[in-house]
């Protein structure tokens, strides 16, 4: 029997879907944007962290798992986020958006700016627990999606994709996105072995992805 690189991850045991349910049905809250290292908070809990590139979808994500529909900002126009947002998820994490990355509406300053911001949090950031690396399920693996995974590879950074916007890709187009996600995961070894595929729309994978986060406290 062969065993499949990079499956789709399994929906959770009643408990630990239970614990993902409480953890985003509790207190949530936004703490901070930060534009430089010096206003991270304290790494006093876990950490898990949100990436991806513009209009991938990241905000509609967080405020689908959060059930905030206003919780993270989401527009049309790409870049908008230009700051590390940092929001508590009760007494026993911190969940992070990420300056969106690629086809930035911004200046080349400003862009550079919000890369190496982006790079010293990852490469130093000693609670982070996982990033969660974000692909338009329409789309794959792009170029620049390559690069955020090789800057976590080069951080040691162990990194999660998860696929938005499921409901958009037709059932017989599915595996053939599958394969090229896989085929990119395979070059980076800081990928973690499960993909979790979701939509925002409709929920697919959200209990999931919420059982994964509560099991990294």
């Amino acid at each position: 029997m062969t065993v499949l690189t990079f499956p789709l991850a399994e929906a959770p045991e009643a408990a630990e879907e239970e614990a993902g349910r409480r953890l985003f049905a509790g207190s949530v809250d936004f703490l901070k944007g930060v534009v430089a290292m010096d206003g991270l908070p304290p790494a006093d809990r876990a950490e898990v962290c949100f990436a991806g590139r513009s209009n991938v979808g990241k905000s509609s994500l967080i405020n689908a798992l959060t059930g905030r529909r206003t919780l993270a900002r989401t527009s049309n126009t790409p870049g908008r986020t230009q700051e590390i947002n940092f929001f508590t998820l009760g007494e026993s994490h911190y969940l992070v958006d990420l300056p969106g990355y690629g086809y930035a509406k911004a200046p080349l300053p400003v862009v550079e700016r919000w890369q190496r911001l982006l790079k010293a949090y990852l490469s130093g950031r000693v609670n982070l627990r996982r990033a969660f690396v974000l692909i338009d399920s329409r789309h794959g693996v792009k170029p620049v999606d390559e690069e955020i995974m090789a800057l976590l590879d080069g951080a040691a950074v162990t990194f999660q994709t998860v696929l938005t916007k499921a409901d958009k890709v037709k059932p017989k187009d599915r595996e053939k996105m599958l394969a090229q996600v896989r085929g990119a995961l395979a070059r980076h070894p800081a990928a973690f072995p499960e993909i979790v595929l979701t939509s925002s729309e409709t929920g697919e994978g959200l209990p999931t992805l919420r059982a994964i986060v509560a099991a990294l406290a």
